[in-house]
């Protein structure tokens, strides 16, 4: 490395002086790696920072927060340390952090640096290493310590750590204790792969290190790539934890293991416990049964995952929605960038832009029909991939890299045919189920190494191939095509209740897997040469409703912020951007919080603007954009009443029930009191006791 991770001009230990938020505190962290040339564009990091933070809380129990993210906005990586005294709330359970660590890496770090951030996870998992860092007065000190060069830690080092020896993958190492260990696997990952991984696996490991008898050996799935866990491992193992906030790659080499799956914070928190139920699991599985064979013992075929007792996560409705997802979300960028070039298009050169010649054969710099066209036809360019993109990522959910060939042919073809959004998610789904079957033919080992790279790839695509074109693929194609005639001719009444369903699945489940069919179904249907106005409607009817939950929830905060907690005010602020951006997730942690009110209101405002949307006629050629595509609505007055319509019914229902509930807890709190005892005031419907 040429330049040190962190630097003492990286170092803050009086973090209260410039921050109380943690938005504050990553902007005070973030300007010192900008002075330093680590960053280029603050904002655009922050920013980063900011979405990264949005899938989930980076605050740890302990007093530790990790705000961290991979941004092209990162020279390379760099990370900054602050300490405060009173405390900065990052949502974790236990109270404020008050060690804060901005990690920042580049969109393409190289893998020594993110080891050396893998290295911090694991040593926050160290009481010496924090206490050290609480203590420190020394900003170069605080950043030797950090960099792991401290010499006062190298003339005393702390006592060796024992758990390498009980995560040794050779399974050497006899645990404490009478008899044969229990020999745990474990799987950890998170979605940027850089610190909540490696934290969740150093967690385990020293639970593991705690406990009596267990010996664990964890793959850590991170940003540096992972190393697979050797077979004998998993096939001595008696059970596997996955701790992970994304899909788990290669799952199949844990079938038959009885299974705890649960997300990476879990094992962060609370190891012994994921421990402990992987060893009731494991006591639970029928007698006789063998984790890698396939039988059940008594030479009947079971299923692969029989020994996952009780395993209600890892069912197969489960599995579905997280392979439909993975699709969907690799297909999302390719709808956003594509589509709002297209917009653009339309935006310079009018809608006859369509009909303009290939810019490769005619392109004048000085004309703007000519960037119009040329913008339009990038656009149509990208959205060509929607359809291949969301079947490849779906096999690739299913069987992982070896899933990705015959899933973009069977969506290649599924466009070929005509087949549309039906015929990728076919395609993907059959793709990934083909790809599975021939992984389980026990093949000869000299056969084994061109099998990822030749036989599979080739084998998998005619299969799949032959079904799209010969036996599904025509089927699948009149159906979208009925599909299609069927909402052509929607019109009056129809119109307005199909607008109502999508408003309701637009707010059920906030930017989960309803709300992503609702927008894939919407995207498919202007992903075409030339969409129908119905088509174009459901695209404006699926943009308004997403949009209301936050919106509603900002003014909620807004006109009546004592029935919200301090942190939801927060979240109430940035919600008022996310809302008129289109990102529907900006709802998600007042639904959290306080789903039984929140949900419901969100879902009869995303309705009634639905139904008046589709009523008024809206159409939206955009698939992205919020209220910044305004200027491409048909109708935008009336568009914008529509959201309007539906912000303020969901904000007058949120507030409505949260004022029920807070006259309840204070009814009961009066008649909890003796008399002339004083009555505590309520609080906020939904605050976190």
């Amino acid at each position: 490395m040429n330049t040190p991770l962190i630097t003492a001009d990286l170092v803050d230990l009086d973090l209260d002086r410039t921050a109380t938020t943690k938005d504050e505190a990553a902007r005070s962290l973030a300007g010192r790696m900008a002075a330093a040339g680590r960053v280029t564009d603050l904002d655009g990091f922050l920013a980063d920072v900011a979405a990264r933070e949005e899938q989930m809380p980076t605050g740890l129990e302990g007093g530790i927060g990790i705000p961290h993210c991979r941004s092209a906005h990162v020279t390379e990586p760099t990370l900054a340390f602050g300490r405060s005294t009173t405390g900065i709330d990052f949502g974790a359970a236990d109270g404020p952090a008050t060690l804060v660590f901005l990690i920042a890496a580049p969109a393409g770090a190289d893998q020594d640096h993110l080891g050396i951030l893998s290295t911090l996870a694991r040593d926050l998992m160290r009481a010496e290493f924090t206490d050290a860092l609480r203590a420190e007065t020394s900003p170069e000190r605080a950043a030797a310590l950090i960099r792991g060069e401290d010499p006062a830690q190298a003339e005393n080092p702390a006592a060796p750590d024992p758990v390498p020896a009980a995560g040794d993958s050779d399974g050497d190492v006899d645990a404490a204790g009478d008899g044969a260990p229990f020999r745990i696997v474990a799987v950890t990952s998170c979605p940027t792969g850089i610190a909540h991984t490696y934290m969740a696996a150093e967690s385990l490991d020293r639970a593991a290190a705690e406990a009596d008898g267990v010996l664990i050996s964890v793959e850590t799935q991170g940003s540096a790539g992972f190393e697979r866990l050797d077979p004998a491992v998993i096939a001595a193992a008696d059970a596997v934890v996955f701790a992970h906030d994304v899909e788990v790659r290669e799952r199949h080499r844990f079938a038959g293991l009885p299974t705890v799956d649960v997300g990476v914070k879990a094992a962060i928190n609370r190891p012994a416990e994921l421990i402990a139920e992987a060893r009731r699991r494991a006591a639970d599985a029928p007698a006789g049964t063998q984790p890698r064979t396939g039988t059940d013992g008594d030479g009947d075929d079971a299923a692969p995952m029989d020994r996952a007792a009780g395993d209600s996560a890892d069912g197969f409705g489960t599995r579905l929605r997280t392979w439909l997802m993975t699709g969907v979300s690799y297909m999302v960028p390719f709808v956003a960038a594509g589509g709002l070039m297209i917009a653009l298009g339309f935006a310079l050169g009018g809608y006859e832009i369509s009909d303009a010649p290939s810019v490769a054969d005619h392109f004048v710099w000085t004309e703007a029909h000519s960037w119009a066209a040329l913008l339009f036809q990038l656009g149509g360019a990208a959205f060509g991939f929607l359809i291949p993109v969301l079947a490849g990522y779906i096999a690739y959910g299913m069987a992982d890299r070896p899933g990705l060939v015959p899933g973009f042919v069977g969506g290649a073809i599924a466009v070929t045919i005509d087949a549309g959004f039906l015929g990728g998610l076919a395609a993907g789904l059959l793709a990934g189920a083909v790809v599975m079957a021939i992984q389980r033919v026990d093949v000869p080992a000299a056969l084994r190494g061109i099998m990822p790279v030749v036989v599979i790839p080739l084998i998998s695509s005619a299969v799949v191939g032959f079904l799209m074109y010969i036996v599904i693929g025509k089927p699948i194609a009149s159906a979208q095509s009925g599909l299609t005639d069927w909402l052509e001719g929607l019109s009056g009444s129809n119109a307005v209740l199909l607008g109502i369903l999508l408003g309701l699945m637009m707010c059920f489940d906030l930017g989960g897997p309803v709300n992503k069919v609702a927008y894939a179904f919407a995207t498919g249907g202007i992903a075409v040469t030339a969409p129908s106005d119905t088509s174009l409607q459901i695209m404006a009817t699926v943009m308004a409703a997403g949009m209301v939950p936050p919106l509603a929830m900002a003014l909620a905060t807004t006109v009546r912020g004592k029935l919200f907690t301090r942190t939801e005010k927060e979240n109430g602020k940035a919600a008022w951007v996310l809302g008129a951006s289109f990102i529907t997730e900006g709802a998600i942690p007042f639904a959290a919080a306080d789903p039984l009110r929140v949900i419901p209101s969100a879902m009869a405002g995303g309705a009634v603007t639905g139904a008046l949307t589709m009523a008024f006629g809206n159409t939206l050629r955009a698939p992205h954009g919020g209220f910044f595509v305004v200027p491409l609505i048909g109708s935008p007055l009336l568009y914008l009443i529509a959201i309007a319509a539906g912000t303020l019914v969901s904000t007058a229902l949120v507030v409505l029930l949260k004022t029920g509930c807070a006259r309840k807890t204070a009814v009961a709190a009066g008649s909890g009191s003796g008399s002339g005892s004083a009555t505590a005031a309520p609080e906020p419907a939904g605050a976190v006791r």
